[in-house]
């Protein structure tokens, strides 16, 4: 059975996709039809996180170390910028990494924090990425990563999936040291397609994200991937799934 991907690659580009255009409200309550022209998708809607999990959890098994390194890593990002005391993620998550395991009162070798951290430079993508990937790639839209992770840390996992072709954005929050949901962190993507903020949908991985990017005025799609409900801060996301084939059928439903 053709799945939504191979729906996709049989478009061409004057009958593109009903969804993209999204109907966006202005002054009077009146509202204007704007057509999609990229997409930023978060890492983690691109890159599978679970192999830190595993390593993590194998190596101090049912310590709950993964559950705490994630918990801190995100609320260290958050607390910084609330601070005015930013570093950088992966910064972040070392720092996190060390409280995690003094909190668990676990001992940590050099050898174990370096395999842990380095984890994050060798993330696999999702089995549905390459091919949604692709396929919208070539119905013309333009693509980009809008992170947390540092330059580095997305131009290593970049590198290791094969994706370079693919994005023509790389964006890292680094870049104005603060993080999303921040909306200096969002406004990269603006900068950096050149584009109208409604002409770019945000693919977001986390709930919290999904709701930043919409409350700055990007349509949104959240990949929820892990099955969580919406967040309650007042706003939703123009579409969801499970995976990136849901949302090329989202763009093209």
């Amino acid at each position: 059975m053709p799945d939504a991907t191979d729906s996709f690659q049989d478009l061409r580009l004057p009958l593109l996709m009903t969804r993209r255009d999204f109907l966006i409200g202005a002054a009077g309550g009146l509202a204007t039809r704007v057509r999609i022209k990229a997409l930023a998708f978060d890492a983690f809607a691109i890159f599978d996180p679970r192999s830190v999990v595993v390593l993590a959890d194998s190596l101090y098994p049912g310590a709950g170390l993964s559950d705490e390194w994630r918990t801190r890593q995100f609320e260290y990002t958050w607390l910084r910028v609330a601070a005015h005391r930013y570093a950088d993620f992966w910064q972040v998550t070392e720092d996190a990494l060390v409280f995690a395991t003094n909190r668990l009162k676990l001992t940590m070798s050099g050898r174990n924090r370096a395999m842990l951290m380095n984890e994050y430079l060798r993330l696999k993508p999702w089995p549905d990425v390459i091919p949604s990937l692709e396929s919208m790639k070539r119905a013309g839209l333009r693509l980009g990563c809008l992170s947390n992770f540092t330059r580095n840390m997305l131009a290593a996992n970049v590198d290791g999936a094969g994706l370079q072709g693919l994005f023509e954005q790389v964006l890292s929050s680094d870049q104005r040291k603060t993080y999303k949901p921040d909306p200096r962190a969002y406004q990269l993507g603006l900068d950096a397609f050149k584009v109208k903020r409604e002409e770019v949908l945000f693919v977001a991985f986390a709930g919290w994200d999904a709701a930043g990017a919409k409350s700055f005025g990007y349509p949104t799609f959240w990949v929820n991937r892990q099955g969580l409900p919406a967040e309650e801060m007042g706003v939703r996301a123009d579409g969801a799934g499970e995976t990136l084939a849901d949302l090329v059928k989202f763009l093209t439903g």
